[in-house]
């Protein structure tokens, strides 16, 4: 039900042409799993202080895989920066804490999807592995195969 859902909602809201809406959703499908590739390859590299080059480097890959890609990566970005907030707004009330980091988190998101290049974040001696994208990752319950 919420596949057709969002079929729906790409095809009425977003004006997405009959012949296009399955490009999208196959575009926001291979965005969502460079999403998940780079927060992946963050956590496999726990590297200090290299969150904002990954929050940078999945936009970017997510963008260019076209509208749907550039879709994906603002809603999975916007919702991955929106959820800490609010739980940080139950457990510390409405003191700010992360929301320094929540907006450098968030202009790293943008950067990316505006085509800039990620590496302008990359930390010194974050390990070449780390660059290159790979197809190793899965996306479990939210990837669209076509």
């Amino acid at each position: 039900m919420k596949l057709s859902t969002g079929i729906i909602f790409c095809f009425l809201i977003l004006g997405v042409s009959s012949q296009r809406w399955a490009t999208f959703v196959k575009e926001a499908g291979q965005g969502a799993k460079d999403m998940w590739r780079a927060y992946s390859d963050m956590r496999e590299a726990n590297y200090k202080n290299s969150d904002k080059y990954f929050h940078a480097r999945g936009n970017y890959e997510a963008a260019r895989r076209g509208p749907g890609g550039a879709w994906a990566a603002k809603v999975i970005s916007d919702a991955r920066e929106s959820i800490p907030r609010i739980t940080d707004l139950f457990k510390h009330g409405d003191s700010g804490h992360g929301l320094e980091d929540s907006k450098a988190d968030q202009f790293a998101n943008e950067w990316g999807r505006s085509g800039k290049d990620p590496n302008y974040f990359r930390p010194a001696g974050l390990p070449d592995k780390a660059q290159a994208s790979g197809d190793s990752a899965e996306l479990g319950c939210c990837i669209l195969y076509l």
